[in-house]
Formats: C-alpha cells, structure tokens, sequence
C-alpha cells in the first residue's frame, strides 16, 4: 500500500520508501485498525498537502483497508479523515535489497533504485565501491534512486554500502556483477 505524502514526510526525496502507520478516524466507514504504507512520491500542490504538517494522499487499496467492508466508497467521499500513527519499520518479509539499474546507466555513469529496503528510518548516505578501489559516496537523484558518476569506466562487480539517518549500515557484497546492464535488478542477499 503506497501514499504520497507531504514536503515533511517526503523529505525532498529522502522520505522515499519510508514506511508509516496511518489510522482513519472520525467517521462511521473507517474500521479502526491502522494500515501502513509506503511513501513512493511528493504529494501533489495543493493547500492542504503544504499547510498539514503531516499530509499523506493514499492509494486507493489502503483507503480501502482502511474501511469497513463494503464501506469504501463512503470513506473515500469522507475527505480528511486519517491520523498518522507515525513512523514504523518496513517489513519486507521474504525480500532482500534489490538494486534496478536505470536506464541511461553506463560504463562511466550509474544510476540506482533501491527497492526493499526493511529497517529503521530513511537513508541518509549511500556509498559504492569498485573493484580494488575504496568507497565512494554517491549523490542522490530522486527518492530511492541514487547516482555515481566515476569518470573512468565502472570496475565490477560493485558493493554497496546503505547508511539510514539513524546511523545503521548494511552493505550488499558484490550486489551489481560484472557484465551488468541497465534496466536490469539485481538482488542482495542481505535486508
């Protein structure tokens, strides 16, 4: 289940896949148990987006888990009626970090999206490291995808090191091999 959510749970970006509980209050439709969900984007403009300190628009399923049975329709027409529990821990159960290469993605330019990252918070530094070479910090682009641009060709196969903001790291050994291609995943063997 995915939201979009407000510049303070997006972070400009660092807030992408970050994982929340959010309860429905307030209404006859809502069932009363919290859902969590994954922030994937930036909501859109709008008044309430900017001026709610924590704003999620959510996807249609996890409206719907939020309701009654039979009530989604009329939680849906209710307009603002979710209370955000806060932040929780993704768990992906029975998934390990993958890292798509993006298209675009070359020799002397690499572009990642990390996707099933489990754990406590956001990231704050993600690092790469080239065959024989130290580690090196990569930049973030957009939400989960980060970029390095080495300069001389890419020595593979390449470890990546995740960083969350609470200080825990996790490194994923030799995660993109040698003889990668872009538009293409590759998984750890670590979460």
């Amino acid at each position: 289940m995915i939201a979009a959510g407000g510049p303070s749970i997006f972070k400009d970006g660092k807030g992408c896949g970050v994982c929340y509980q959010v309860k429905c209050t307030g209404n006859g439709a809502c069932f009363g148990r919290p859902v969590t969900v994954v922030v994937t984007d930036l909501c859109p403009g709008g008044e309430a987006c900017l001026a709610e300190a924590a704003h999620f628009n959510l996807s249609g399923k996890a409206f719907d888990a939020m309701a009654k049975p039979g009530e989604a329709d009329n939680l849906r027409d209710a307009g603002d009626t979710l209370m955000p529990s806060g932040w929780v821990p993704c768990k992906w159960r029975g998934l390990d970090i993958a890292f798509r290469v993006e298209a675009g993605s070359s020799p002397n330019y690499l572009a990642v999206l990390i996707n099933h990252e489990s754990g406590d918070d956001d990231l704050s530094t993600v690092e790469l490291q080239q065959r024989g070479r130290s580690w090196a910090p990569i930049q973030q682009l957009l939400g989960a995808v980060w970029k390095y641009s080495s300069g001389p060709t890419l020595q593979a196969p390449i470890s990546i090191c995740l960083t969350t903001s609470a200080g825990k790291e996790l490194v994923a050994s030799d995660v993109i091999p040698s003889g990668w291609q872009a538009d293409k995943t590759y998984r750890s063997i670590v979460n």
